[in-house]
């Protein structure tokens, strides 16, 4: 094992011999696996979906666990790391046998990883936000998708601020097919996508696109940027003398807590869409903030979509658990697809049998001073985009990734 590798039990870091040492767990609990970003770079969305899986199975675990016995997790660190999300996936369902697995942030890791498990037969749910057209009965993807928050960000965007657009992306899967469908999102209200950039996760440098942007003087900016590229986007546009002066929307903005680390005169009056905001005013959403506070602390990081998408997650793979009365994988995918609702933070969240994805509300919310102001909501959103193309009650053993064209 490399001095690098980092591997984590129940929250505890741990320094094994092998990461399927399960020290501290009773031969009866039941193991599951997740691999999240815990550091290198991408830890500010891995932290946040790290508590609200811890919390989703503390709570489990004090109802009385499943089927008689309690759940334990071992996570890996896959330090932002391709290679490590395929090594750490390949012993979660091997060595370990888990049964089953949490994990991936970036389109990139979902697709490096789902492979593998689908291969070995290791149940796989898959949480943030993300470009939608997953088809694989072996994994449930709880997160929004572009139908339901650019379907309703863009109509509200250029109703607003005007029809020409420019585009900011990440240059990999997420970046270049959420972009296409900001393009047709933006055609269908009436708006033109008049440019549309592609930067690298390491960029740091958008002078050049900024000076862009000032010349071909769009109505409105939409950011599909992420991580670190993200907050120098907007120091630099702020340093620009350019904060306020065109509007920006977005529907990674604030996954990565970019409201919570930017200053105000950075980033208030950045509008997003997600399935969920921290400052969702409801009974069922102030009582979780409260439970997520109590076990972590005042200062545990902002609840973004990807962590009460994760937090929905585990409850859903425990519904399917009870329904079956059983660990055996088939069972609980079934068992779902026969129905399975959470009663989420930020509203239900409801599996599609045809696509294993959630419809869920979608939100649209402004920042100012570290938070976001709810402008608009949208009731029981369905994952259309993905319904278009994905039936796997028709079609149970089709497996790919659809696109759009």
């Amino acid at each position: 094992m490399k001095i690098s590798r980092r591997l984590f039990l129940g929250g505890t870091a741990a320094a094994l011999t092998a990461p399927w040492v399960n020290r501290g767990f009773a031969a009866d609990d039941i193991t599951i696996a997740s691999i999240y970003d815990l550091s290198g770079g991408l830890e500010i969305y891995g932290q946040p979906i790290d508590a609200c899986l811890d919390l989703a199975v503390s709570e489990i675990n004090e109802a009385g666990g499943l089927l008689g016995r309690q759940i334990k997790v071992q996570k890996y660190d896959p330090q932002s790391n391709i290679q490590l999300y395929t090594q750490f996936a390949t012993e979660a369902a091997t060595s370990l046998q888990a049964a089953t697995l949490f994990g991936g942030i970036t389109s990139a890791s979902r697709e490096a990883i789902r492979p593998i498990l689908s291969r070995y037969q290791t149940l796989y749910f898959y949480s943030p936000l993300y470009e939608g057209g997953v088809c694989d009965r072996n994994t449930f993807l709880t997160g929004s998708t572009p139908s339901q928050t650019i379907g309703q960000l863009m109509p509200f965007a250029v109703k607003n601020f005007g029809k020409k657009v420019y585009v900011l992306a990440a240059d990999y899967n997420y970046g270049q097919i959420s972009a296409k469908w900001v393009r047709d999102y933006t055609a269908q209200a009436g708006g033109e996508v008049i440019a549309a950039e592609f930067f690298p996760l390491d960029v740091t440098d958008f002078s050049a696109a900024i000076q862009k942007i000032q010349r071909e003087k769009p109505d409105v900016i939409y950011t599909l940027l992420v991580g670190g590229n993200h907050m120098s986007f907007f120091r630099q546009w702020a340093a620009a003398g350019m904060a306020g002066k065109i509007p920006i929307v977005s529907t990674s903005f604030g996954g990565g807590n970019e409201h919570i680390v930017l200053t105000p005169a950075e980033s208030n009056g950045v509008m997003a869409a997600f399935g969920y905001f921290q400052e969702i005013k409801s009974p069922a959403n102030e009582a979780f903030v409260k439970r997520y506070h109590g076990k972590f602390g005042d200062n545990a990081p902002y609840v973004t979509e990807h962590a009460s998408a994760t937090y929905n997650a585990v409850h859903h793979w425990a519904n399917g658990v009870k329904k079956a009365n059983s660990l055996d994988r088939m069972a609980i995918i079934e068992a779902i697809e026969s129905g399975s609702t959470v009663a989420g933070p930020g509203g239900p969240s409801t599996i599609d049998p045809k696509t294993h994805h959630c419809a869920t509300d979608v939100h649209i919310g402004r920042v100012k001073d570290h938070s976001f102001e709810i402008l608009e909501s949208f009731a029981n959103q369905p994952p259309a985009d993905t319904a278009a193309v994905c039936d796997l009650v028709a079609n149970p053993n089709d497996n790919q990734q659809y696109v759009i064209q």
